[in-house]
């Protein structure tokens, strides 16, 4: 387990590890469930699980809306490419950036759990049909995120090539 956890990136550990833990703690005294596990490895890696779940929802869901809403503005990608290349600490801000988007995803997720906690009480149907809502919705949520992450991975090709 040590092994494991020193190979995480800071990335890794800032955008997953922790949000997914700071959700499994403030969810069992804000709500009726409790995603805390006896078990360490299978609760370091659900943890990780849960904080990749909200990273995403804030990378293809809380981030779009930030951006149309215009309360924030990105540079050209090939911009911070080259920017970056010359100031390595655009590369820091930027995961620093990416946590506090996560962050942002962390507490509108736990405000929405506690929603579904509420509704499900009043509507017995969503208790019924939990788990195909779930996977429903990580399955839309992974398909975009994977969408996206090509669409980055094509961008930086095209940002090399250019260098050439």
């Amino acid at each position: 387990m040590k092994d494991l956890l020193e190979k995480l990136s800071s990335y890794n550990i800032f955008n997953y590890l922790l949000p997914g833990v700071i959700f499994v703690a403030i969810s069992k005294p804000l709500t009726k469930y409790n995603f805390i596990q006896e078990d360490i490895v299978i609760g370091v890696f659900l943890y990780y699980f849960i904080g990749l779940v909200i990273s995403r929802i804030g990378s293809v869901i809380i981030e779009p809306i930030l951006k149309w809403s215009k309360f924030i503005k990105y540079s050209e990608y090939r911009d911070y490419i080259e920017a970056s290349n010359k100031d390595k600490l655009i590369v820091v801000l930027s995961e620093a950036n990416n946590m506090y988007r996560t962050f942002l995803s962390l507490f509108i997720f736990l405000s929405l759990l506690k929603i579904y906690e509420t509704l499900s009480e009043r509507f017995q149907c969503l208790n019924n049909h939990s788990s195909e809502i779930i996977i429903v919705g990580l399955l839309a949520l992974f398909a975009v995120s994977y969408r996206k992450q090509t669409a980055y991975i094509t961008k930086r090709v095209a940002s090399a090539n250019d260098g050439k």
